[in-house]
């Protein structure tokens, strides 16, 4: 059962930040130059995987939840930046 729990809180994580990183990154940075470059996936995604792994002293998240939340910070970022280069506009509701 604690395992399900885990498991669950871990896809949620990587659900969350890759929207999350997405959504900011085409909302917010939309003119900002450096949030085009290979640089900022990278450096976003080592950003988050560090805030995560300060957390994996709880029970329910682990080394390989922070990876794979860095990991999906990292390609929303990528997809965010691809959304204002091809000019996508994505409208909730």
């Amino acid at each position: 059962m604690f395992d399900l729990l885990a498991l669950a809180a871990t896809i949620a994580a990587a659900a969350f930040g890759y929207i999350a990183a997405r959504k900011f990154v085409r909302e917010r940075l939309k003119f900002v130059d450096a949030a085009q470059t290979i640089k900022a996936p990278i450096i976003a995604g080592l950003g988050a995987w560090a805030v995560a792994s300060l957390l994996t002293f709880l029970p329910l998240i682990g080394p390989g939840t922070a990876i794979l939340f860095g990991l999906s910070v990292a390609f929303g970022v990528r997809a965010g930046a691809k959304d204002i280069r091809i000019e996508r506009r994505i409208t909730a509701g």
